[in-house]
């Protein structure tokens, strides 16, 4: 469970990290650093996961399988996942910051839906992409069984 964690824990608070430099620095949420955050956030993502699973191998002294890279990876996605939005939620909530005013019908929805639709959003989009990104690196590391 330490490899998900630190992993997960790391990818977030290099998210939180950009998340923070930005708009701390930039103040038109129209900037083209804005629409980066998404791209970079799964460079991050995929390369944290790779990461992850290259220490799962280092501990184990030898590939995993297929389905503890896959386990691993969606740990490490939902470590992400979660500890993001717990961020946003602080953020939100602790220090008033306006961040949702540039989600899609920011104008005519409720707030609470609002945040519960991004929260929500944020978990299950780093888990179903953990998935993606831990089957395609699993796929290339994990060990394959031999028909004896």
């Amino acid at each position: 469970m330490k490899i998900p964690l630190r992993y997960g824990l790391l990818t977030a608070f290099g998210f939180i990290a950009w998340v923070l430099v930005t708009h701390s620095l930039i103040k038109n949420e129209q900037s083209i650093v804005f629409s980066l955050t998404g791209p970079l956030s799964s460079i991050l993502h995929f390369a944290m996961t790779y990461l992850g699973l290259k220490a799962l191998e280092r501990e184990k002294n030898a590939p995993p399988r297929f389905k503890e890279a896959l386990k691993t990876g969606v740990s490490i996605a939902f470590v992400y996942g979660l500890t993001a939005s717990l961020f946003f939620v602080i953020a939100l909530f602790g220090f008033h910051v306006d961040w949702l005013a540039s989600e899609p019908m920011a104008e005519t929805t409720p707030k609470s839906l609002l945040l519960v639709g991004a929260f929500a959003a944020m978990i299950v989009g780093a888990v179903l992409l953990g998935l993606l990104y831990s089957a395609v690196i699993g796929f290339f590391i994990a060990r394959r069984t031999s028909e004896e």
